[in-house]
């Protein structure tokens, strides 16, 4: 397993693992190409998309994205938001600690005061991840609990 930055050339592959996920009802969020270019790989407040891959299939990635003025997830300025999606066919491999590695030394770099992942409140494997990796329960967020790691 190779964990590195994605490029245009990896959306397909993404997309395809996302469409995994979504058929295994973890995921109801658009996969398409379109929307993961996007919103993960071209996004206008892009910092990270971390992706972990074996050949030529994407295990995982990860987003991170600086919260701006008005962000739908009402985070504040200065901090960011992070995403984690593993395929249904790699789960418990540490490819989610893997991934986060790579995103909190993006998150140094890009001096966030922090980083908010927000999980739905039936989501408890990502309730279980993003609290073994240190992030603490924030607020609620609708159907949504918010989780925040301080750097």
């Amino acid at each position: 397993m190779i964990i590195r930055e994605a490029e245009a050339a990896d959306v397909p592959a993404m997309s395809a693992m996302l469409y995994a996920l979504k058929d295994a009802g973890k995921r109801t969020r658009p996969c398409d190409e379109t929307f993961v270019m996007e919103s993960y790989v071209a996004s206008p407040n892009h910092i990270s998309c971390f992706i972990a891959v074996d050949g030529d299939e994407v295990l995982g990635l990860q987003t991170l994205t600086h919260a701006y003025k008005g962000n739908p997830y009402n985070a504040p300025l200065g901090s960011g938001v992070i995403g984690t999606h593993v395929s249904p066919n790699a789960a418990r491999r540490g490819i989610g600690r893997g991934l986060f590695e790579r995103t909190l030394d993006a998150a140094r770099a890009a001096g966030l005061s922090g980083m908010e992942a927000f999980i739905q409140k039936t989501n408890d494997d990502g309730h279980f991840y993003y609290g073994a990796m240190g992030f603490e329960p924030l607020r609620e967020d609708g159907t949504a609990l918010v989780r925040f790691y301080a750097l």
